[in-house]
């Protein structure tokens, strides 16, 4: 089912994930227009799609997803919304309310937006956080939307997604202001990584700064299958397509979906490794220290950081949350989303490989520059 004459919108449009989610409607639908929702947006961005746009209609509209009145305004006449829009917040450095803010309350009044302007489908960008690890680190090796887990959460990113994804999939069958129904679904996607990746650039500036040898934060056994970006971006259009799907949308519509592909799976850290040694980049070994005094050494900051809370706020560069993330193994199949919404990855390991590789190789005389020049 193809998006050809649609308006769409997607929040987020100028992040790591929504500017390739961009280029792919423009370069493989003949949309009518796309809407590109963020706080800011980068004229540069627009410039770099000229080349591809054809006679699509790009419109940008800068706002707040905090701002009903606004989302209704950039909702009005669109047939699909894709969310992408939130905060990510690994290290509980950002204000809860703040959080909650933008990736519940923002959700929210995304929905009711949609189903004020009489939008058909929706389509959730969640998170496999939302899944876990839990505290005990529990593992999963390659799990399905099917596995049964006790997924407590302690993060309060992983708990404003879940919150939205929730909502997100309480809101399939809501009945619009035309008579028509909203088809809503998330999407699960494992760690993205590719070109315009922060994290690996933080990554690798932490390994410049180390002499060329990347830190060492998790264990090799603890596998987990990261995912490449310009997959994810696929994945959004083909559920997309499907919810458009007169004979598909009842059926997968209402569901989330894990999406990976097939890259190998590794640890966080080895993964770094494998994209950085090309580079001239190493690894530790071993871990700085037994993973048992790495607790304790984060139990410690902790501790510190509430004391100190009510004179000064200290964010703990490690928390015990993000280590037991870290060492976890934590996969999951794609092989629903393959059947419900016909994903298929676009880009093999190899490419993925090589891509991500060249973006870093070209980010890094930038980098060591900047970092030298501290």
């Amino acid at each position: 089912m193809s998006l050809r004459g649609d308006v769409c919108v997607v929040t987020g449009a100028c992040g790591f994930l929504g500017k390739r989610l961009v280029r792919l409607l423009l370069e493989e639908e003949k949309m009518a227009e796309i809407r590109l929702l963020d706080k800011r947006i980068e004229l540069q961005f627009l410039q770099n799609l000229e080349d591809c746009k054809g006679e699509t209609k790009l419109s940008a509209i800068e706002g707040d997803i905090r701002d009903g009145e606004f989302l209704k305004k950039a909702c009005r006449g669109a047939s699909v919304v894709f969310h992408v829009a939130s905060i990510i917040d690994v290290s509980d450095s950002v204000k809860y309310s703040e959080l909650y803010g933008v990736n519940v309350r923002g959700t929210q009044l995304l929905l009711e937006a949609c189903i004020q302007e009489n939008v058909m489908s929706f389509i959730y960008t969640s998170t496999i956080e939302v899944m876990g690890p839990n505290p005990k680190g529990e593992p999963i090796i390659n799990g399905s939307e099917d596995t049964v887990y006790n997924s407590t959460l302690k993060f309060n990113y992983s708990k404003t997604k879940r919150e939205a994804e929730e909502r997100t999939l309480q809101a399939h069958g809501e009945v619009l202001q035309n008579g028509g129904q909203l088809a809503t679904c998330a999407l699960r996607p494992m760690y993205i990584y590719g070109e315009g990746c922060r994290f690996l650039l933080g990554h690798m500036d932490d390994g410049i700064r180390n002499r060329n040898v990347l830190f060492r934060m998790s264990l090799p056994e603890a596998l987990v299958n990261p995912v490449y970006v310009g997959n994810v971006a696929t994945a959004h259009l083909q559920a997309a397509r499907s919810l458009k799907d007169p004979q598909k949308r009842i059926a997968v519509g209402g569901k989330f979906y894990f999406i990976s592909d097939d890259t190998p799976p590794v640890s966080y850290s080895d993964f770094n490794h494998v994209m950085m040694s090309p580079l001239g980049f190493s690894i530790q070994e071993k871990l700085q220290l037994p993973l048992s005094l790495l607790y304790l050494f984060c139990f410690l900051l902790e501790t510190l950081s509430i004391i100190l809370r009510p004179f000064i706020r200290i964010i703990p560069p490690l928390n015990r949350q993000l280590l037991t993330m870290l060492n976890t193994p934590f996969s999951f199949s794609y092989q629903k989303a393959k059947r419900n919404l016909g994903y298929v990855p676009r880009y093999s390991w190899e490419e993925a490989h090589k891509r991500t590789i060249e973006w870093l190789a070209s980010q890094l005389p930038a980098e060591r520059e900047k970092i030298s020049s501290k």
